[in-house]
Formats: structure tokens, sequence, C-alpha cells
């Protein structure tokens, strides 16, 4: 038995018999479990659902960031400016290929990055901008968008938690030369724990994502005789600008992707229930000023997280309360990474970023998850109640 009466939880919603028949038919007559139709289609859809003109799945957002990373063709000598308050796969890809990451800091209102953070930051070694849509709250795109176009700058979009968000009425992701998102066991859609996608602006550099994807493979430049001689398939390095690029394998199985491909049809059905849910949450606490929320009531924010900033009573006091009285998890999110022992070991703990650090300092991330019921989500909200209440005196 959890200790937790509610746990803060690590899957996000339940499947429909649709969903589990998909899954169960590739298992039944799948002629290939990996690299097949279901994959073709899966990126159809998701091209079809975002706009994009090229969608390639993935086994997960980091691998989706490896790639960008990868395409990206930094070096040594270039910066990259990234929030520091992230998650660590929208950084270290970047890290391994020697980039110099400089730390932005966040909007004190939204708790993402904006453009009067960046623009403050980019000097003549800039070279690229990743812009994550923490929470699932969708960034000011246009604004930093214009501004990397002014500065010739790429532009990174780590909407892993943003599935389905919309800013200006376009789909996160589709805003930057690449777009990540994640198809976590945590996320708002998930196909079976892992996936993800990077969707490429380029058609040049979208043409080099299938190689890379899976470790180089190719077809022969030439027509063979006899299917076998030389090999079943070819490998060869892709390049940009005469530069080689190392390949990996980052391929989403066939059951996933058959089940990516149904739960599309629900993403924004959940995506709105989750806000609707949200919104009633945090009107429900309106009185209590100790807690204060990113409170959206549209498409920009598809609340994959609930969570809020601790003002006047002791943040860990209150987590504690709600844990060990009511035995509810609440959770801490996200520790800057320039705090991390792994960034100071490779030389990237040094940072300007008061409002990152007092929000991390003050914040509480609630369970929130398409699976609790009605009932959980009221227990939630009076212990919530409560705990404040108690703080007070």
């Amino acid at each position: 038995m959890s200790e937790f009466k509610i746990p803060f939880g690590g899957r996000a919603h339940n499947y429909t018999e649709e969903e589990i028949e998909s899954v169960v038919s590739v298992m039944r007559t799948g002629g290939t479990l990996t690299q097949g139709a279901h994959r073709v289609e899966f990126e159809e859809r998701l091209k079809s659902y975002s706009g994009a003109a090229n969608a390639f799945v993935v086994n997960s957002a980091t691998s989706a960031l490896e790639l960008a990373a990868t395409l990206c063709q930094l070096d040594s000598r270039a910066e990259i400016v990234i929030p520091g308050h992230t998650f660590t796969s929208s950084a270290y890809p970047f890290a391994k290929h020697g980039v110099k990451i400089v730390w932005a800091d966040i909007d004190s209102n939204t708790h993402v990055v904006s453009l009067a953070q960046i623009e403050k930051l980019v000097s003549d070694q800039t070279r690229a901008i990743l812009v994550p849509h923490l929470y699932g709250y969708g960034c000011d795109m246009n604004p930093i968008r214009e501004f990397a176009a002014q500065k010739n700058l790429i532009l990174i979009e780590d909407a892993a938690q943003a599935f389905g968000v919309e800013v200006d009425n376009q789909k996160v992701g589709t805003f930057g030369d690449f777009g990540i998102f994640s198809f976590h066991s945590h996320k708002n859609i998930t196909t079976l724990g892992e996936g993800g996608a990077v969707l490429v602006k380029d058609d040049a550099l979208a043409d080099l994502v299938p190689m890379l994807r899976h470790n180089g493979h190719c077809s022969f430049s030439e027509p063979r005789d006899d299917y076998w001689i030389p090999a079943m398939g070819n490998l060869d390095i892709p390049q940009k600008d005469e530069k080689l690029l190392w390949p990996g394998n980052y391929c989403l199985g066939e059951a996933e992707c058959a089940l990516g491909t149904r739960l599309l049809k629900r993403a924004d059905k959940i995506n709105s229930e989750k806000r609707k849910r949200a919104i009633q949450f945090i009107d429900e606490l309106a009185e209590f000023n100790e807690l204060r929320f990113v409170r959206e009531n549209t498409r920009r924010h598809n609340y994959h997280l609930l969570a809020a900033e601790v003002i006047g009573i002791d943040r860990d006091a209150f987590i504690r309360r709600m844990a060990g009285h009511h035995r509810i998890q609440c959770v801490v999110q996200y520790y800057p990474l320039y705090r991390y022992p792994f960034y100071k070991k490779i030389g990237l703990g040094d940072a300007n970023c008061p409002l990152t650090d007092r929000y991390f300092d003050r914040m509480v991330s609630f369970p929130f998850s398409h699976l609790l019921d009605e009932a959980e989500l009221d227990q939630i909200l009076e212990a919530t109640k409560e705990s404040v209440r108690h703080l007070r005196s």
C-alpha cells in the first residue's frame, strides 16, 4: 500500500478500448514491430494535427532533442540561451556537443521564459535559443520568433509538456526551426510509457532525420541484381555543410505508433477536460492568497501540471502538512539546472536568474492527472484549504 492516499503519480490517463485494441492488433498481426506502416500513419497524423511540414516520431522527447542538437551543428565556440528552469533534457543534448549554455531567467507571472529574458543574453557567439513551454503553458512565441529571425538564430521549442497548446491560434512546436513533443507516461497523451516527436521546418534537414534516427540506414544508390548483395541495407553517415552527423537508434515501435495515432483523436478533449478542472480548482482557492496560480482558460494552457507559488506561509511546511496529515503527495519542480552537480561539473554552474531561484524556492506542484476523479480532486482541495488555514495560525 502506498504511503500516500493520493500520490503524485506517474501515469496520466487510462486508455479506451479502441486504443487498447490498436496495440493488441499490432501484437497479433503486425508484419513488423518497428519502422512500419503505423509509424508512417502516426507521422502523417501529427503533421495534419500540428500543421508542421515535417514530423518524425522517436522513442522519447530526449531523443528528439538529441536529433535537434545534432542538426543544429553547433560547436564549442557557440552559445545557446536556455532557461535554467526546465527539465534537464532541454539542455544536456547541447552540452554534449560542447555548446556553452547561457542560462535565462523566467517571467515572474508565467514562470516561463519570454523575450525580455532572452534578448539581454544574446551575444556575438549566440547561435540558438531554446524555449520550453513548461507546465503546459505556451510562451509568447511571436516576439521570440521575430527576434530569432532578426538575429539569424536557430529557434528550438521544447513543447514536451505542451502538446496541443496554441499561442495566437498556432500550435506550439511550429513556431521554431525545431519543435519537440513528449509522449512520456506522465504527459497528457502517452504512448505506453515513452515516446516523442520532432518537428523540423527545413526540408533539407528533414531529409536527414530517417538516417539519423535509424543507425545511418539508407538505400543503395544503384539497383542490385540480387537483393542480398552486398547486404540487406546500406549504411552511410549523413552530412550537413560537409560535416558528418553521427546517427543513433531513436525508433518508436509500431504498437506505440498505432496507439499514438488513436490518441490524437482525443488529445484536445483530454486537454480541455484538464483545463476545465484546473480552472475549477484554482477558482475554488481564490480566497487563499497564499497560493498564486497561473490561470489561463484558453488553449494556451493544457495544464499538464498544476503548480502554484506559495506566498506568506512556509512552502515546505505546507508540503509536510499535505503529505503527513492528509497523505497527499505534492512535489517541487524544477530544480534550477545550474544548481545541480551535473552542470557545475561541466562548467555550467554560473547563472543570474533571481526569479527562477525565487520561484523554485516557493513553488508546489499538486497531483493532477486525467486519472483523478472528482472525489479525489475534492480531497486535494479540502486538504489544501485546511493546510493553509493551519499554517496561518
